[in-house]
């Protein structure tokens, strides 16, 4: 009885391990199915509404908790909701329209990538050489991807618009985790995601609004759409949220953070097989690549981390 116990709570730990990457995937997916269905602005305002929604109820009682810590740092909850929610996710879904989700979807790599360099550069956390190596080696990962194993048009620095929204994307990302951590954890984090979620909407609604009565885009909305839109706004926005939240509990923030990298791993198998996309050799140069300085880089931070304890 006692062995059935450990088998059920290890197969709990490993579905909230592998579940939230794989729904995470599923937003690059289904983004890149509707683009020319709705605009990027649409499709962030839809989401996000919905997600506000299904959280609501569960965050209530900690928005009343945590208000006045809202406003003891409004400008970083402003910024995180700006960089992390409302810019991210308007510039990917401007680059799918542009390049494909298996480009999307390996770029979201060099997120750690972006994370080191910025703390390097912006909060002077120095670098040792490992760390550096490993930053070099993802770098030429992330050029190998853009510039699809082509070094001409890597001398000519002949970016496409998609891939060039793309990394705009993961550098805005990356400036939310790292603002991210300097609002106190004695702010519940489900009450926080609310409030950013209320700053996007308030943000996205104006131009929700220039499109609707402008005529500046069209949206042609169906039950599918509907479906897809729903699904984004409970999915990758809630579901995946509460599974990652119970993974950091069970396991640990820095061992949960590895199922970051099954991202592009289910991503570029759901876009073989839902949208025809094509797999190239430069695609997986790169995700290796990526992901072998990412694990350089992460395997010095975490014993020198080791070595403070």
């Amino acid at each position: 009885m006692l062995h059935l116990t450990i088998t059920k709570d290890k197969l709990m730990i490993c579905l909230f391990f592998i579940i939230p990457p794989l729904l995470w995937s599923c937003n690059f997916i289904v983004g890149r199915a509707i683009r020319n269905d709705l605009s990027p602005v649409m499709i962030t305002f839809s989401r996000w509404l919905i997600a506000l929604m299904v959280i609501l109820p569960f965050a209530h009682k900690y928005l009343k908790r945590d208000f006045h810590q809202y406003l003891q740092y409004p400008i970083r909850v402003i910024a995180t909701a700006v960089t992390g929610v409302l810019s991210f996710s308007i510039l990917v879904y401007s680059g799918l329209h542009h390049t494909s989700s298996t480009n999307a979807l390996l770029l979201n790599s060099c997120v750690p990538v972006f994370i080191l360099l910025f703390s390097a550069v912006v909060y002077k956390q120095p670098l040792n050489a490992r760390q550096f190596f490993g930053l070099c080696l993802s770098f030429i990962g992330v050029l190998s991807i853009i510039f699809k194993g082509d070094l001409k048009g890597l001398l000519s620095l002949q970016l496409s618009q998609g891939d060039l929204l793309l990394l705009m994307a993961m550098i805005s990302f990356a400036f939310y985790t790292l603002w991210l951590k300097r609002i106190p954890y004695t702010v519940n984090r489900l009450g926080l995601l609310s409030i950013q979620i209320v700053i996007t909407l308030l943000g996205t609604l104006p131009f929700v609004l220039w499109e609707s009565y402008s005529g500046g885009s069209q949206q042609h909305w169906s039950n599918d759409i509907y479906l897809a839109v729903l699904f984004l706004g409970i999915g990758p926005s809630f579901i995946s949220y509460l599974l990652f939240s119970r993974c950091v509990e069970a396991i640990g923030a820095e061992r949960a953070g590895f199922s970051i990298h099954l991202i592009p791993i289910f991503g570029v198998i759901l876009s073989l097989l839902f949208l025809g996309e094509s797999i190239h050799w430069f695609h997986m140069v790169g995700c290796a690549t990526i992901l072998f300085g990412v694990g350089l880089s992460s395997m010095q931070s975490e014993r020198n981390s080791r070595s403070c304890q």
